[in-house]
């Protein structure tokens, strides 16, 4: 196979050491290029490119937002995504069950390629922007912005940071006063009805799969039926008090049933597409990715849109070898 191997020498948890042997221990058997990122959306173009010239698989070794750029460069065409965990979070190789160390995930990639178990899944999308796990928008997503704003720390410091910005950004980043957006959902079905539209959204989270992310080993279960064959499912929080998000959090982190509608929280599952619009700009992440503000957002499921290397032995509900 020719594969093109894509590196994030900035990623939490990528060394020049770890690059040279997982490009040694693809390259026993495969055709394997390197191709290194320099600079933001620097790895969609890669993996376009990767694409554009045949290579049956791009493996990306970074974090989830170079997995996201990676996964929007070979969407729609014939080359596979193969993530190897490189990022201090890796929430998308963790939900495929690949081993967090980048090694031993290469290890496992290389068994899955052998063994042919490359499947085609679905992606959501948001403002034809595709997104691998969860597009994020308001409360979450001014969290991502303010991790981000300190970098360097992230590397050392990645969940603690994540737990500290969450804190730092309620109490000094984000207008808790007042509603940030209203949303309208289009659910459960061909006939894409819609459902009554929600007019005091504060953040809302749209997941492609589950869980959300991970705090340490702990993973944030918020709707376990999502998966990547089935459409899209949308939280809407309408309230920020400091109980309503405690309990929130308490309950996706001790459970495993995830959450459901209640006072000021609304949940929709089977979600084909739906329409967020904001009087004034809304802070937006997908992936973990902050990508600034925005005043509508187009959310989508685009199933079968994507090739991906998933760990053999593994179980993803419902999807089926692509031959």
């Amino acid at each position: 196979m020719k594969i093109v191997l894509i590196a994030n020498a900035s990623a939490s948890s990528v060394t020049a050491r770890t690059r040279v042997v997982i490009q040694k221990a693809l390259s026993a058997d495969h055709d394997v290029e390197l191709a290194e990122t320099t600079r933001r959306g620097h790895a969609t173009r890669l993996a376009r490119g990767a694409a554009a010239s045949g290579a049956d698989v791009v493996a990306v070794l970074g974090g989830d937002g170079t997995l996201n750029e990676a996964a929007n460069g070979v969407a729609g065409t014939d080359t596979a995504l193969a993530p190897l965990p490189g990022g201090s979070t890796n929430v998308f190789a963790r939900t495929l069950g690949l081993p967090e160390d980048p090694v031993h995930a290469t290890a496992v990639t290389l068994e899955a390629l052998d063994s042919g178990s490359i499947r085609a899944i679905g992606l959501g999308s948001a403002n034809e922007r595709y997104f691998l796990f969860h597009a994020g928008v308001g409360y979450d997503a001014a969290v991502v912005e303010q991790v981000e704003k300190r970098g360097q720390l992230k590397r050392w410091a990645g969940h603690p940071l994540f737990a500290f910005s969450a804190v730092d950004t309620w109490l000094r980043h984000y207008d808790r006063s007042h509603p940030h957006f209203e949303i309208e959902v289009h659910e459960a079905g061909d006939d894409r009805m819609s459902a009554e539209p929600i007019r005091d959204g504060y953040f809302a989270i749209c997941l492609n799969t589950d869980p959300y992310t991970y705090l340490g080993t702990r993973p944030f279960r918020v709707v376990p039926s999502t998966d990547l064959d089935s459409p899209l499912s949308i939280v809407t929080v309408q309230s920020l008090s400091a109980i309503r998000l405690a309990s929130l959090a308490a309950r996706t982190l001790r459970s495993d049933d995830g959450i459901s509608s209640g006072r000021g929280v609304t949940v929709h599952r089977d979600v084909y597409a739906a329409t967020l619009t904001a009087p004034t700009s809304v802070p937006w992440q997908l992936d973990g990715d902050h990508l600034g503000g925005v005043t509508e957002l187009e959310l989508r499921w685009e199933p079968d849109i994507m090739r991906l290397v998933v760990p053999d032995g593994r179980r993803i509900p419902r999807l089926d070898p692509v031959l």
